[in-house]
């Protein structure tokens, strides 16, 4: 069976592994699509992550001194979407031939627990490809909820890409008046159409001055662009007391992010925001399985329209080309998704 490999930084090798036996409660299920998460992939292509250069203590949750992954990295991936065309015959739920989102990796064959992919099953009709998207919009609403959004709340999102505005669109759907930043022209324009009241491109001057001049400064901010000086700016735009959530996954030393200006200055609380789990003050009744299944109906509802976000559909034997252009002309790809067709 095909499988995606990191063999270094920037070596992508399409290989085969052994398809895995079936196991009770398990089935079997073959990929139609499996979608790419633009920013953890790349650090894994790049080399960045720091899974590969520190080693994450579980239980005290610290990274230290050693390694957690090494190259090469098989099977990664972030979102994938398949056929369960086998059942382990203690398993009723979900049936042969039904259609599920989940996780397995850029594999074209898994073997799965099936309590993983309880109510996970696309309704009749349903496009597969909506199904690459139930991670990246649990990560979307997971911001949104840390933000901890209010009717009427001014909010600025920075970084316009698949989470970012599939954040724009959530944060409107709960209320909120949302002003979309970025420097790609594209993508604020779909900020447009998802329900931001402004869009502002970051190349043609200062968030933080806009909304000074709009309204005194955001009540809260919703950071997504990975970028140290997006997150500077991020603090910068928000008001006395107000909330930034930092929901981009930043890498390396923090040039750029004076914590002695305004951070200091205004009383900026900044809130972490990671699909590892949800806000603590929510833990008693949210969690991530909820998030996901709860973004998913509202695509079903067509509340959120995903279908634009994908830009690239690529076969899986184009693998390496692919992560070559999302690591050059990363601007060019919003959601890339590969095919795993025989």
């Amino acid at each position: 069976m095909r499988v995606i490999t990191f063999e270094g930084p920037g070596q992508v090798r399409v290989g085969l592994e052994p398809s895995a036996d079936l196991v009770p409660g398990s089935v079997r299920v073959r990929t139609i699509y499996s979608g790419v998460s633009s920013g953890t992939e790349l650090t894994a292509y790049r080399g960045t992550n720091p899974y590969l250069n520190r080693h994450w203590d579980t239980e005290r949750r610290l990274f230290v001194e050693g390694q957690t992954h090494a190259y090469p990295l098989t099977g990664w991936g972030y979102q994938e979407v398949g056929e369960v065309v086998e059942a382990a015959p203690d398993v009723a739920d979900p049936p042969i031939g039904s259609v599920v989102w989940g996780i397995w990796g850029h594999r074209a064959e898994a073997v799965v627990p099936a309590d993983k992919l309880v109510g996970h099953v696309l309704p009749p009709g349903a496009d597969p490809l909506t199904g690459v998207f139930a991670r990246v919009g649990a990560i979307a609403l997971n911001a949104v909820h840390a933000a901890d959004v209010h009717l009427g709340d001014q909010i600025a999102i920075f970084g316009q890409g698949v989470i970012g505005l599939l954040a724009t669109r959530l944060a409107v759907l709960s209320g909120a008046r949302v002003v979309a930043a970025d420097a790609i022209p594209d993508r604020l324009e779909i900020a447009r159409k998802f329900g931001a009241a402004e869009t502002i491109d970051v190349r043609a001057g200062s968030v933080a001055e806009f909304m000074r001049k709009r309204v005194e400064g955001a009540d809260t901010v919703i950071e997504l662009s990975g970028s140290n000086q997006g997150l500077h700016e991020a603090i910068r735009t928000v008001r006395k007391g107000g909330r930034v959530v930092a929901a981009g996954f930043y890498q390396g030393d923090a040039v750029g992010l004076r914590l002695g200006e305004e951070f200091h200055h205004n009383q900026v609380q900044l809130v972490s925001s990671q699909i590892g789990g949800v806000a603590s003050w929510l833990a008693h009744r949210w969690d991530v399985e909820r998030l996901q299944r709860t973004f998913m109906a509202l695509v079903h509802e067509g509340q959120v329209e995903v279908g634009e976000l994908v830009s690239h559909v690529v076969p899986v034997e184009r693998a390496a080309q692919a992560f070559d252009l999302i690591d050059r002309h990363q601007s060019e790809v919003l959601q890339l998704v590969f095919t795993f067709e025989e």
